[in-house]
């Protein structure tokens, strides 16, 4: 697996797997931690979750994929914006290390910008990866003008990435954001990879799709894997 490399030296792969939604109804439980162990299987050691995903649900889901599998795993993690002050996000982060049964993190994220002040998440973030609770942290749904503040601030240079919307059909970011982070060397997450599934209907895609023997999702990732700088 291709990867890139974030501030601390840590590799972390291109592509991944998402949680969203899952451990949100106990009658999927046990399809939701097959896929992500068929996933794993496959090589797909980052998995991306947050607290919010089925309020903590989704890392319980996880750590049942993940039991005695931990050292194959880039795992990541989001933190509320309205838990995301010092003594806020160090209990989070406990609390969310608690339900995914580990020790640590390999990337602990601001999930979108609130009232706490930044600067506070970053000192708790600081405080967290001096501890050995997070390896790397970084923010996500920042634009431009977050992410120039943010990089000005103590420790803001050690921002590890920022993961935002981007796919074909959602290219925003390329007029400001992208090049900016690109130029600064952060990588970006790409959230949303094939629009929640909605890509799989898009027409022009599927005929591209078929003339090659592939799959309308595969001509998404592929597309996404091809950009300089990006996480999927």
């Amino acid at each position: 697996m291709q990867t890139l490399k974030l501030p601390n030296g840590d590799a972390i792969p291109v592509l991944g797997m998402g949680t969203w939604q899952m451990g949100e109804s106990g009658k999927n439980r046990q399809s939701e931690v097959k896929a992500l162990q068929y996933g794993l299987d496959l090589g797909l050691s980052l998995i991306d979750t947050a607290e919010m995903y089925g309020e903590g649900g989704a890392e319980e889901v996880i750590a049942e994929a993940i039991a005695n599998r931990r050292s194959e795993v880039f795992l990541v993690s989001k933190v509320y914006p309205h838990n995301a002050s010092k003594g806020g996000a160090i209990a989070a982060c406990e609390r969310s290390l608690q339900r995914l049964k580990t020790d640590y993190l390999d990337l602990y994220l601001l999930h979108w910008r609130g009232s706490v002040p930044l600067s506070e998440t970053l000192e708790a973030f600081t405080t967290l990866q001096q501890a050995g609770k997070i390896r790397s942290y970084g923010i996500s749904n920042f634009d431009l003008e977050d992410m120039q503040e943010a990089i000005k601030l103590e420790n803001g240079s050690q921002i590890a990435t920022n993961q935002v919307l981007y796919n074909l059909t959602r290219r925003g970011i390329e007029w400001d954001l992208l090049p900016w982070c690109r130029q600064h060397d952060i990588p970006v997450m790409a959230y949303s990879p094939i629009e929640q599934g909605r890509m799989l209907n898009h027409r022009i895609l599927n005929q591209l799709a078929e003339a090659r023997g592939v799959s309308a999702a595969q001509i998404a990732i592929a597309w996404l894997l091809h950009q300089d700088n990006v996480i999927v």
